[in-house]
């Protein structure tokens, strides 16, 4: 069919895009890594055209970054640039339940709440047992519906960068813990339940409790 293999490519694109997002959030492409087109390319048995194409979205989500004549380089993020991440994260979500609660608690319809409460109880699951590979899929897909609440793709592809780069930072040092349970946030179902109970104020508390959470943990990792 006309345009089909355009199809083909641009969903090989995001394939590859996808799968190695999941590598870098995991650290199994860890800060610092280099590596060119070739190599991913080979690695997954296909063309350089779909692999350039994945990595340079990869760019434009901060998670790569292009070294000249040399390839490809995992973005490698301070403890200042978490901060950055964190204050920012907490502004928008602050300030998108500031000005949006009428929107987000019209959005929450039984069927929606399911589909957000299930992330959660999964997210919430992942968490408290301290596994750390389940909770990020969990985490990403629950916070990506909860923003989406809102009816603004804006902001939800913000937060959803911002937390793929927080969680980008956090990961190596969490992986240095023995045993994460009781360590990890895990308050995702609380927050559906003051969703689906119209409190908006709680849902903010949450939120701020939330991000208190991450500053605290980590700072307790890298002191």
């Amino acid at each position: 069919m006309p345009g089909s293999e355009a199809v083909k490519r641009t969903t090989l694109r995001s394939q590859i895009a996808d799968a190695l997002r999941e590598e870098v959030i995991a650290g199994r492409l860890p800060a610092g890594r280099q590596f060119t087109v070739k190599e991913i390319a080979e690695s997954y048995g296909v063309s350089a055209t779909p692999v350039r194409e994945a990595l340079l979205d990869l760019c434009s989500q901060g998670l790569l970054d292009v070294e000249l004549h040399r390839g490809y380089r995992v973005r490698e993020f301070s403890y200042a640039d978490f901060l950055d991440m964190v204050e920012a994260r907490t502004m928008m979500l602050e300030g998108m339940f500031r000005h949006a609660t009428e929107q987000a608690m019209t959005a929450a319809t039984p069927p929606v709440l399911a589909s957000v409460r299930r992330r959660a109880e999964e997210a919430s699951r992942a968490a408290s047992a301290g596994d750390l590979d389940i909770l990020i899929g969990y985490d990403l897909r629950f916070w990506r519906e909860f923003a989406a609440l809102v009816g603004n793709p804006y902001i939800s592809d913000f937060l959803d960068r911002v937390r793929v780069q927080c969680w980008v930072f956090m990961v190596p040092l969490l992986r240095r813990v023995a045993d994460l349970r009781g360590r990890l946030w895990c308050g995702h179902t609380e927050m559906v339940d003051a969703l689906a109970r119209r409190e908006a104020a709680a849902v903010q508390r949450i939120v701020t409790g939330y991000n208190t959470h991450a500053m605290t943990l980590i700072r307790s990792l890298t002191g």
